[in-house]
């Protein structure tokens, strides 16, 4: 059996070399020329799999260390006998960890708390669901809008998207990209919905680029008629619009959920998977090693400060999305190595905190957070 893994999956070599040949190559190096006597791909989103790589070759299997699969021609799949696999949910909380970040950042630049603003949550899935429970940790009034859920479960968890652009302060996206049909995500964010938002909102991006139409945002921040933009996610990537880059609040290179644990969790599952397919018995493989930042203990003193004040410390101490978003406009033409060599990110149940003179609400909100606490 042959195996060709891209060579940024993280934690996997050694698995499955007892088992076949395996090939560590860059994205762009997997070609049809490779592929072509090849019996499965470990792959991310940056290889496209189609026809075009796939037509004559030996490929049985596709796992995807990623959340999203729009890379991969499910369709021709299906018609060549070719199966796939993706990693729902691997980095849904390291997704979770840059939006909190991204709030805490954004609301002191606004100088307001996030308690009692309203979130519109376009999708809840993995990671919508675990936004939504952080922002009610954080005191904010929560709209969910997902019409496929809404169809299966009924009306009364969720809203129109209407609704959001009526009464939402911040709308941040999780949806799929889909291209067409009765859920169509692609260009969600354009023109239309964004002239007629009622509150100047915030809108977040971590989904996909294409949800939001880059000439509408564009023109919205300048109108005014946003708040800010948060984007992780981009039309054209690596090749992102530098001018909508310069205006938003915060701009990073698609690492939302690139923490050490999303990685982990996404290579397991590939591993896990291709396992079950091949029956290689390894079914319960699991990463090891996976690095820890320098240091993992937060010390807080909450002596005459107010609870937002500590959970935004506990949160940006963990992750600083200020980081991250200068060093892309600094060199928005390294996006793929700032992807590529990202530091070590690890999520809030790898941090304990140390607390003192903490109120015991408070403490009780960091531990529904994800966080250790010790005094």
């Amino acid at each position: 059996m042959k195996i060709i893994i891209d060579d940024k999956i993280p934690y996997i070599k050694g698995a499955l070399e007892p088992f076949a040949e395996v090939l560590y190559l860059p994205g762009n190096k997997t070609t049809a020329e490779v592929v072509k006597d090849v019996d499965a791909l470990i792959t991310r989103t940056r290889t496209i799999c189609n026809r075009q790589l796939l037509e004559g070759s030996k490929v049985k299997y596709i796992a995807t260390a990623t959340i999203g699969f729009d890379h991969i021609d499910t369709a021709y799949c299906k018609k060549a006998g070719i199966e796939w696999t993706n990693a729902p949910g691997c980095n849904a909380e390291s997704v979770n960890q840059y939006i909190a970040s991204a709030l805490f950042s954004w609301s002191m630049r606004q100088r307001k708390d996030l308690a009692g603003l309203t979130i519109g949550i376009v999708g809840v899935g993995n990671v919508g669901s675990k936004i939504a429970r952080t922002s009610e940790i954080l005191g904010m009034k929560v709209l969910l809008n997902d019409p496929p859920r809404e169809r299966l479960e009924g009306p009364e968890n969720f809203v129109s998207l209407e609704t959001i652009q009526r009464e939402a302060d911040i709308i941040t996206f999780h949806v799929p990209l889909n291209l067409e049909g009765v859920d169509k995500t692609y260009y969600m964010g354009n023109e239309s919905f964004l002239q007629n938002l009622d509150k100047q909102p915030l809108i977040i991006n971590t989904c996909r680029g294409e949800v939001i139409d880059t000439e509408a945002i564009y023109e919205a921040i300048e109108a005014n008629d946003v708040n800010a933009f948060i984007a992780d996610c981009w039309e054209n990537e690596p090749n992102i619009d530098l001018e909508l880059l310069n205006q938003t609040e915060f701009g990073t290179p698609h690492i939302a959920g690139y923490s050490k644990d999303g990685k982990a969790n996404g290579t397991k599952m590939s591993v896990q998977a291709l396992s079950r397919f091949f029956k290689l018995g390894i079914d319960d493989w699991e990463p090891t090693n996976v690095e820890l930042p320098e240091k993992t203990t937060i010390k807080i003193d909450g002596d005459q400060r107010r609870e937002y004040s500590i959970l935004a410390e506990a949160v940006l101490s963990t992750y600083d999305i200020e980081t991250d978003d200068d060093a892309l406009k600094e060199s928005p033409n390294l996006f793929e190595k700032l992807r590529g060599d990202y530091p070590v990110r690890r999520e809030f149940d790898s941090f304990t905190i140390k607390v003192k003179n903490v109120k015991d609400k408070t403490v009780e909100k960091l531990k529904l957070l994800g966080f250790n606490i010790s005094e």
